[in-house]
C-alpha cells in the first residue's frame, strides 16, 4: 500500500485532504499558493499552515491587484505584524511577483492560462510516483522556473516550482492508495507520463 503519510497534524491532515493536488483553475487561488511556497524556502510547510491566517491577512487575501500596488509603508506594516514571518526579501519578493503575475494576466489572459499551458491542461501523473518515488525538482518545475525567473519573479527556484505544481493540481503525486488520488482522477483530465529530469 502508498498511502500519504506526511500530514502529521489535524491542520496538516485538512491541508492534505481538502487542498493538497486538486487543480487550480483560479488565478487568485494560484497565487496564493505561489506565495505561500515561496514564502516556505527554508521552513517546514507546517509553520505556513499555521501562519497562513495571518499572512493572508498581511496581504489583503492575496489579492493581486492590491499587493502589487504596495510600498515602503506596506513592507513596515507586514514587518511589524505580530506572528508574521520577519523576512523582507521575501516580503519584497511577493509583492514583486504579484505585478509580474499581471503582466503573465494581461499577455495569456490568466495566470491559469499560462502555467496550464505547460501540461497542456492536464494532471501530470509521473511513472512510479503513486508509489511514493518522487522528486524535490524535475525538468517541468526547471522549465517553469526559468520562465518565471526570465518574467522578473523571484523565489520560484525548481523546487519551490515542484511543490507549487503538486499543491496546485497540475501534478497528482497522491500515493496510489490515497482516497485523494483517485478522487482527484474522476474529475481531472489526466495523462500519464515518464520521469522528467528528476532529481
Amino acid at each position: 500500500m502508498t498511502t500519504c503519510e506526511w500530514p502529521t497534524t489535524p491542520l496538516y491532515q485538512d491541508y492534505h485532504d481538502y487542498e493538497w493536488g486538486r487543480p487550480i483553475h483560479d488565478d487568485q487561488h494560484q497565487f496564493e499558493h505561489l506565495c505561500l511556497e515561496s514564502l516556505q524556502c527554508g521552513l517546514s510547510w507546517l509553520t505556513i499552515l499555521n501562519k497562513r491566517n495571518i499572512i493572508r491577512a498581511c496581504f489583503d487575501h492575496f489579492d493581486i491587484d492590491a499587493v502589487a500596488a504596495y510600498g515602503e509603508s506596506d513592507i513596515e506594516r507586514i514587518m511589524q505584524t505580530e506572528g508574521m514571518l520577519k523576512h523582507r526579501p521575501k516580503i519584497e519578493a511577493i509583492i514583486n511577483n504579484a505585478a509580474a503575475f499581471k503582466r503573465i494576466q494581461s499577455e495569456f489572459g490568466s495566470f491559469c492560462n499560462y502555467i496550464w499551458g505547460f501540461t497542456n491542461h492536464k494532471t501530470i501523473i509521473y511513472e512510479n510516483h503513486p508509489e511514493g518515488h518522487f522528486p524535490t525538482k524535475n525538468g517541468l518545475s526547471t522549465r517553469i522556473s526559468k520562465d518565471l525567473k526570465q518574467r522578473g519573479f523571484k523565489f520560484v527556484g525548481p523546487v519551490t516550482i515542484y511543490s507549487h505544481l503538486q499543491a496546485s493540481g497540475l501534478i497528482n503525486d497522491h500515493g496510489k492508495d490515497c482516497p485523494c488520488f483517485k478522487e482527484i482522477n474522476k474529475t481531472a483530465d489526466i495523462v500519464r507520463l515518464p520521469v522528467d529530469d528528476e532529481a
